[in-house]
């Protein structure tokens, strides 16, 4: 890797966030610093971002996943932290890598063979980096605790520009048409909708609606018209798009955490009030809300192709629910709490739990087709590569305890047949 250039050691002194969970923030907020611009990524379209795009499906028609499934290696150390948010997950680059970031905050790529490309950092490492980083223009985009949203060069690693937003950064960027969208948590003001320019770290748009710590990732959805987002004030906020100006809220009872997903006119998301909910992405309006026995903070998969949602929560369950109708199509018990969110690869759903496994459904009928036992408590989302399965573990209790033979989190590939 080349000597780190003036912009990649620029920036401003980071700080400690207090409070054990998302939301507990006391200190004052912190104003937006000036980015350091002397080197910029080149402008061109996106490659990969969480979820597979800004509408945020979750869906991949043409993946396949291994038949005779085998662990073909582990790099631990990707997660040491106690924080209960959903982990990070790993993203393809477009040459069969994949990027993942950790709440170390420490960002690295990794060959599908198992060695280290690159680590970047993030300044302030408290609570490091949960949301996925979006990938365009030859250049990661990833927010982290430290308030702070960063793009590093996709090939080196190196940084280009940190675009001090606020105080904390829970949430995954999107990325569209030259512009990068992310939620931004303050102490006071309590919470942010921006849109960054992708090349130069500039804010382009802001809107201080959505509060009370938002770290809801947020979908763009062009044919209907909107950008939604949701936040712990238990709203989901709509602008329309591209003009961004603001279109509506609709309210639920609790915090919505997770991505918000968009189809056939609609909004899909779910509420720590224990809902599955369809909005209509026009007004705002309710077309239906499903009850889970759980709070519900995983993101939906929506499959068009055969008008069906697919979505955890923390009942441990995996709920496959007519699109249209809300009507439950089948269900899957893992045994443990759904944080992260399930994944459609072709004929088959992936999906973590707290339970100690990563698990693949056959789509149709929620049948379990394999499970990788005994990896740890899964709250990334699994993406397919090449045929491979990847995906991020948190650390094990015992090693957040002290224990010497206790588990950091690590990021895993599940490979073969």
């Amino acid at each position: 890797m080349p000597p780190r250039s003036r912009r990649a050691v620029l920036g401003t002194a980071a700080f400690a966030l207090t409070g054990a969970v998302t939301g507990c923030l006391a200190a004052p907020r912190t104003d937006p610093e000036p980015i350091d611009d002397d080197g910029r990524p080149p402008s061109t379209g996106a490659t990969a971002q969480f979820r597979g795009g800004p509408r945020r499906q979750g869906i991949f028609p043409d993946a396949t996943v291994p038949t005779d499934p085998t662990v073909e290696w582990v790099h631990r150390g990707v997660n040491t932290g106690d924080h209960t948010a959903a982990k990070a997950s790993p993203v393809p680059t477009p040459d069969g890598d994949v990027v993942v970031p950790g709440d170390t905050g420490e960002v690295r790529r990794f060959t599908p063979d198992g060695d280290v490309v690159w680590t970047a950092a993030v300044e302030e490492t408290a609570r490091g980096i949960h949301g996925t980083p979006a990938l365009a223009n030859g250049t990661v985009y990833v927010g982290a605790y430290d308030g702070a949203l960063y793009a590093f060069d996709l090939e080196t690693g190196e940084r280009f520009w940190r675009r001090k937003l606020g105080d904390a950064i829970g949430s995954s960027p999107g990325y569209h048409d030259g512009v990068v969208y992310i939620a931004v948590e303050y102490y006071e003001p309590s919470g942010a909708m921006f849109g960054v320019d992708a090349v130069t770290g500039e804010v382009v748009w802001e809107d201080r609606r959505p509060t009370d710590h938002p770290h809801s990732t947020a979908a763009v959805d062009r044919e209907a018209g909107r950008l939604v987002v949701g936040a712990n004030d238990g709203h989901l906020y709509a602008w329309t798009y591209p003009d961004r100006s603001f279109a509506w809220a609709f309210e639920t009872g609790d915090a919505i955490k997770g991505p918000v997903a968009t189809h056939d006119g609609s909004a899909f998301f779910g509420s720590w009030d224990r809902r599955v909910y369809r909005v209509d992405l026009a007004d705002g309006s309710r077309e239906w809300a499903v009850e889970t026995d759980g709070r519900v903070m995983s993101g939906p998969a929506v499959e068009a192709a055969t008008d069906t949602v697919y979505v955890g929560s923390h009942d441990s369950r995996c709920y496959a629910l007519d699109a249209a109708t809300g009507a439950v199509r089948w269900t899957f018990d893992t045994g443990g709490r759904i944080t992260g969110c399930p994944t459609v690869a072709g004929d088959h759903v992936l999906v973590g739990s707290y339970d100690g496994s990563c698990y693949t459904l056959e789509k149709g009928t929620g049948d379990r087709a394999w499970a990788v036992d005994g990896v740890g408590e899964v709250t990334s989302t699994p993406v397919v590569v090449d045929g491979a399965v990847y995906f991020a573990d948190r650390a094990a209790e015992a090693y957040l305890d002290g224990d010497a033979e206790g588990r950091p989190g690590g990021v895993y590939k599940v490979g073969g047949g």
